[in-house]
């Protein structure tokens, strides 16, 4: 019994109930007007559909009464965008007058029916209500009295859970806004996934370059260079705090534009930090770096960042040849070191696999590995 009368206790039932009855104010101004043509109002609904700002209203004040509270509804609050839209909008103004009207007859006569039952229950003269108007007075009435109560209860709730369904149905997203929504959706797990690469490399970078400068310094005992050690672990610090600070920003969706990621512009940075570390680092860069496009330029800079992280990983403090070349078509890069005593296995490692990954988001190919005695990492990147 309780669970019978559980959505009474709901405000969802009423919100929907009042949903219902919106539409039955213009309907009733109407019949003041024009009663002798009470159609009039079903024939307005037709060019009203038409207007594109409809259905966002519609699916508004849908969402608004019919489902409030619930984060993802299923009602679309677009505004028509084909003549689908359009004509789905209309069949669903059609529909909601319709149950409007089936809503309004039910509540205002049950009610009625049950007032007048208890009337004549206490004796209470007949009223001229259809289908009332003859009873005889009687006690008995008393009993059926409850009966059309119980009857709008369920016309109530069940034209509310009917209306919704129809929300739902009508004023759900549309196949173009279905496709939107998984294109965001795939977005947002791309731009996750590049977030928690981009963290990898860059404090990946940071921890590498700080652990290599620390044992260094502690191995050469010379003052000097523990000095210059110092200052490359806080400068490479102070740039992984950066980096952190700004993806940390992404995460709380903050409005950072994307081109405060850093940029092969930027890589001059990466360079004097390998070099900080020991690493002697020749670097050759040809073209027009600044003219390369800005998605580019930044997946290149981290797979560059990357490719150094891994020599000082695991080779050390070791030369280091590096190659930027820009040409009309294609952005090529190159990191060579001699090969360290453990060779890291083809695929292993996240790093290595996260510049093929990098690569091949922007149709560009990237090949790690061992060529002609040193350690290989060559990125093909188009640029047009």
């Amino acid at each position: 019994m309780v669970r019978f009368l559980r959505p009474l206790l709901r405000g969802t039932t009423y919100t929907r109930l009042l949903h219902l009855w919106v539409p039955m104010l213009m309907v009733s101004v109407w019949l003041f007007v024009g009663p002798s043509v009470p159609w009039v109002p079903a024939l307005v609904l037709v060019p009203l559909a038409l207007v594109p700002a409809v259905r966002r209203g519609e699916g508004v004040q849908a969402r608004l009464l019919l489902t409030p509270g619930e984060a993802d509804p299923g009602i679309s609050e677009a505004p028509s965008a084909t003549w689908r839209d359009r004509l789905r909008t209309l069949l669903w103004l059609e529909l909601r007058m319709l149950l409007g009207a089936a809503a309004m007859f039910a509540t205002v006569w049950l009610l009625v029916t049950a007032f007048e039952l208890a009337r004549c229950a206490w004796g209470g003269a007949p009223s001229g209500v259809p289908l009332l108007d003859g009873l005889p007075p009687h006690r008995a009435w008393a009993l059926l009295a409850p009966l059309p109560l119980f009857a709008l209860y369920g016309v109530v709730v069940g034209l509310g859970e009917l209306v919704t369904a129809c929300a739902r149905r009508l004023l759900g997203p549309s196949a173009a806004e279905r496709l939107a929504a998984l294109e965001e959706r795939t977005e947002q797990l791309l731009e996750r996934t590049r977030i928690a690469r981009e963290l990898h490399d860059s404090i990946g970078h940071a921890l590498t370059v700080a652990v290599v400068q620390a044992g260094a310094a502690r191995a050469a005992g010379d003052p000097e260079f523990t000095d210059r050690a110092l200052d490359a672990i806080e400068e490479t610090g102070r740039a992984a705090l950066e980096d952190l600070e700004r993806v940390l920003g992404v995460l709380r969706e903050a409005e950072r534009p994307v081109s405060a990621r850093p940029t092969l512009a930027d890589a001059g940075r990466l360079l004097e930090s390998a070099r900080a570390s020991g690493a002697k680092v020749d670097a050759e860069v040809t073209g027009p770096v600044a003219a390369v496009p800005g998605a580019v330029s930044r997946e290149g800079y981290r797979i560059l960042q990357e490719a150094l992280t891994n020599v000082l990983r695991h080779a050390g403090a070791v030369p280091v040849r590096v190659r930027v070349a820009v040409g009309d078509r294609t952005l090529a890069l190159e990191v060579r070191n001699p090969l360290p005593g453990a060779i890291p296995g083809a695929g292993r490692g996240s790093g290595l696999r996260g510049i093929r990954e990098r690569a091949a988001l922007l149709g560009g190919s990237a090949r790690t590995g061992p060529d002609e005695g040193d350690w290989q990492v060559r990125a093909e990147l188009p640029i047009t």
